[in-house]
């Protein structure tokens, strides 16, 4: 069993036990379940931004503890105040050291888009996804079939819900229907946690047609997203190169002015805060 299984297994027990624990029912009660959401794809697209979905990440199963204690007030209005066109918050507690009410911490400060970025395998999740309030969910295609993306994406749509369908092979770009405009291929293997920065340009033809297109893990620099962007993605989802700083908001702040230098310059720089 790799990480991944490993995950998904511990996932399905914890989705188990929190729908006895927390009902739909009072699920739907929240405050967010029927607030108007953002649109994901909107703020990508906005001419007036970078496409960069700043990420709080505290750990993970690859780089351990990053940022445990890190201030997610602090740092989410500072992604957002520096140009963030989204907030990815990690609410897996066991692998990555989130939990719920830090996506809802960043709602009470934000109003840029807010990703929920957790391994979602039931309908439920996407219920609570929509009750904490977050505007778009992470689907990973690796460990859902093509039928279940359909219908959780069905789902997320009729609550409002903008859906980031993630892939990393070939075989996985079969799962995409004409309902996933947002998809996001991940430089990163789930299951051996290993980073292969050409995941991208290799799989980038397969989703053409897909009208945003945003690259996952392993960008270290600004020069990495502009020669992304020269390729054709839209959006750049950034975690641990700001998270592993002690002030992960002015090493995002500094990533950003880097970025508004000509392309020329910006792979000369290095970030002090990182």
């Amino acid at each position: 069993m790799n990480t991944l299984d490993k995950i998904i297994a511990d996932k399905r027990l914890y989705v188990k036990e929190k729908k006895e624990l927390v009902p739909v029912k009072l699920l739907e009660k929240s405050i967010y379940y029927e607030s108007k959401t953002v649109s994901l794809k909107e703020y990508i697209l906005r001419k007036d931004k970078h496409g960069i979905i700043a990420e709080i990440k505290k750990k993970s199963p690859s780089k351990g503890n990053i940022n445990l204690y890190v201030d997610i007030e602090k740092t989410s209005i500072g992604y957002m105040q520096a140009g963030a066109s989204a907030i990815s918050v990690l609410t897996d507690t066991p692998y990555f050291g989130g939990k719920n009410e830090d996506l809802t911490l960043v709602r009470k400060f934000n109003f840029c888009p807010i990703l929920r970025k957790d391994f979602i395998i039931n309908e439920y999740q996407i219920i609570e996804t929509r009750s904490i309030g977050a505007d778009a969910i992470l689907l990973i295609a690796s460990v859902l079939s093509a039928d279940e993306i359909k219908d959780f994406t069905s789902l997320a749509h009729s609550l409002g819900l903008e859906v980031l369908l993630e892939i990393h092979s070939k075989e996985e770009v079969d799962k995409i229907s004409e309902y996933n405009s947002i998809v996001g291929i991940n430089n990163r293997n789930l299951g051996s946690l290993s980073i292969d920065m050409q995941n991208s340009n290799l799989l980038l033809p397969y989703i053409k047609g897909v009208e945003v297109k945003i690259s996952e893990s392993g960008i270290n620099c600004p020069e990495d997203v502009l020669e992304l962007r020269s390729l054709g993605f839209n959006g750049f989802l950034i975690g641990s190169l700001f998270m592993k700083s002690s002030r992960p908001h002015l090493a995002f702040k500094e990533f950003m002015a880097e970025l508004n230098l000509p392309s020329r310059e910006a792979g000369n720089k290095s970030l002090s805060y990182a």
